[in-house]
C-alpha cells in the first residue's frame, strides 16, 4: 500500500473517530438525560461526568492535531481502557469498547509511522 494510501486511510479513521468522540463528548458536557441515566447505572454522579466529558474533548484535541497526536492517542487509549473496566465492573457489553479502542490503534499505526516503527521493531542481536 503506497504511502499516500496509508495516510489518507489513517486521516478517514481520524476524522471518523473525532465524530464520534465529539458526539460522546458533547453528550456529557450537556448532560443529556439518556446519558445522565447510563452514567447513574455505574455509580457516576453528573458533575463526575461533566469531568469526564472534559477530558474526552482534550483528548481528541491533542489526537487530531498531528504535532500532539501521539500524546492524544494514548489519552485516548486510557480513556477507552477506563470505560472497558467501568463496563466490565458493571458486567455490561464492552463490544463497543473494543471495537473503538482497537480502531484508535489502528489509526495511530496508520498516522504516526515512528510509532509503528517503535511498536513493531525486531531487536538485532
Amino acid at each position: 500500500m503506497s504511502q499516500k494510501i496509508t495516510k489518507t486511510i489513517g486521516w478517514v479513521l481520524t476524522l471518523g473517530l473525532a465524530l464520534l468522540f465529539t458526539f460522546s463528548a458533547y453528550l456529557k458536557l450537556t448532560q443529556n438525560e439518556a446519558a445522565l441515566a447510563q452514567a447513574a447505572s455505574t455509580g457516576i454522579d453528573a458533575n463526575t461526568y461533566r469531568i469526564i466529558g472534559i477530558v474526552e474533548i482534550i483528548s481528541l484535541i491533542l489526537f487530531v492535531i498531528p504535532r500532539t497526536g501521539v500524546l492524544g492517542s494514548l489519552l485516548l487509549i486510557a480513556y477507552m481502557g477506563g470505560a472497558i473496566a467501568t463496563h466490565l465492573q458493571h458486567q455490561q457489553s464492552i463490544m463497543m469498547a473494543v471495537v473503538i479502542q482497537v480502531l484508535v490503534w489502528i489509526t495511530i499505526v496508520l498516522r504516526f509511522p515512528e510509532l509503528k516503527q517503535r511498536l513493531f521493531k525486531t531487536t538485532e542481536a
